[in-house]
């Protein structure tokens, strides 16, 4: 039988996408995720042109255009002043340039066209059941697995990938480079109906609000029909658990001096869920036959809108390195740190500087504002062809699977 046995440990977008992908090289793929349904919490995320690409070229395209929007810009302002402040230049001028589209979706919706996608690859996907342990040996990976009622089972195959997140299981068994870090902020997030903003945030853009007590970010998904709306804050401690509800009212009253269609905005959503954003610095992402993708390998900060993006990469560059034989896996799964690790690097770097420009006060918030200024739209979005335009060496080398 050609190809490769391929386990993937979970069915997020990280998972599904390197299922999907490998499926379509002509690997033998299955997903196990340890939850019993498919639910993506968080709302929103950005595909930008790097990401975008892959997934059209994966034969996406007609499900993108159904649940995904397309922003003209990202207007920019200061918090407390309803006053563009720059704006950087998305819709058709990043098309062209890029060769693919900049847009925004429901991550649940997106979710559910993979999910889609891989059951018609004819890749199985089983709930409710973990991937506990993966050793390596010369014959392969045993795997073993863990259902919700605490029974155990084992399967062996030639590579498992594991897709299970920021507190990954199987992360140790690589060593990567220690536990995630908290980087002393809080997300707040949640969506609401569109017509419920005022009407200066109704429009088809992305909004950005950039202040020292924290930053917020929206932009309209599910076609329109809703508004993404996250808020960031700085906080020394991190927030106890994953997704925890929180008080929305104390947020508005710590954006109070907002300007009023971004308070407005902030007054009329909820409830909100709080994340306590981590990341850790990419260091290794194989041990034998196991190779981390997404969060489980390199979680980020999201300042450069890069989580989903860098996983769908990781997606990509993993399909289009893998031998069919297991024989040559070594060196395949070798390239492929090679390849990922600067890459990632260099956008984990760039996240977390924006953290830090995004929450500029004074005299530097003014000159950082400047700048944004002169440059003008279609400069504020070339200054990132090295995120945008990116094409992974290994995907520079490999023909598009048929």
């Amino acid at each position: 039988m050609s190809g490769l046995s391929i386990l993937v440990a979970g069915g997020g977008i990280a998972g599904l996408t390197s299922a999907l992908l490998l499926a379509c090289r002509g690997h033998r793929v299955s997903v196990v995720e340890r939850r019993a349904f498919l639910s993506e919490v968080g709302a929103g995320l950005q595909l930008s042109p790097n990401a975008s690409r892959i997934l059209l070229d994966a034969g996406l395209r007609e499900p993108l255009a159904r649940i995904a929007g397309e922003p003209d810009r990202v207007v920019v302002r200061g918090l407390r002043s309803e006053r563009p402040v720059a704006s950087v230049a998305l819709g058709a001028f990043a098309r062209e340039r890029y060769g693919a589209p900049y847009l925004v979706a429901h991550r649940a919706d997106l979710q559910g066209i993979l999910r889609d996608a891989i059951e018609q690859a004819g890749v199985p996907l089983t709930l409710g059941r973990s991937v506990v342990d993966a050793v390596s040996s010369r014959d392969g990976v045993t795997v073993t697995m863990a259902d919700e009622s605490g029974g155990t089972s084992e399967a062996q195959v030639d590579l498992v990938v594991a897709a299970d997140g920021l507190w990954s299981t199987l992360e140790g068994k690589v060593g990567a480079a220690g536990s995630p870090v908290y980087r002393g902020y809080v997300a707040w997030r949640t969506t609401l109906p569109r017509e419920r903003a005022p009407a200066l945030l109704q429009g088809n853009e992305t909004g950005l609000w950039l202040g020292s007590v924290g930053h917020v970010v929206h932009y309209p998904i599910r076609r329109g029909e809703l508004i993404n709306l996250v808020a960031i804050e700085q906080r020394y401690d991190p927030v106890e658990g994953w997704a925890t509800p929180g008080d929305g009212a104390g947020l508005v009253a710590r954006f109070s001096q907002s300007a009023p269609p971004l308070r407005m905005l902030m007054e009329a959503a909820g409830p909100w869920l709080l994340w306590s954003l981590f990341d850790r610095p990419a260091h290794r992402l194989t041990a034998g036959n196991l190779v981390l993708v997404g969060d489980a390998g390199h979680p980020v900060l999201p300042f450069l809108a890069q989580g989903a993006a860098l996983a769908i990469e990781d997606a990509a560059t993993l399909a289009s390195l893998l031998p069919d034989d297991k024989a040559d896996l070594e060196p395949a799964l070798a390239r492929f740190e090679r390849d990922r690790v600067p890459r990632i690097r260099r956008v984990q770097d760039e996240a977390r500087r924006n953290g830090r420009v995004y929450h500029l006060g004074g005299p530097a918030a003014f000159a950082r504002d400047l700048v944004m200024r002169t440059l003008g739209p279609q400069r504020m979005t070339s200054r990132y062809d090295w995120l945008y335009g990116y094409t992974s060496p290994a995907l520079a080398r490999s023909a598009p699977p048929r």
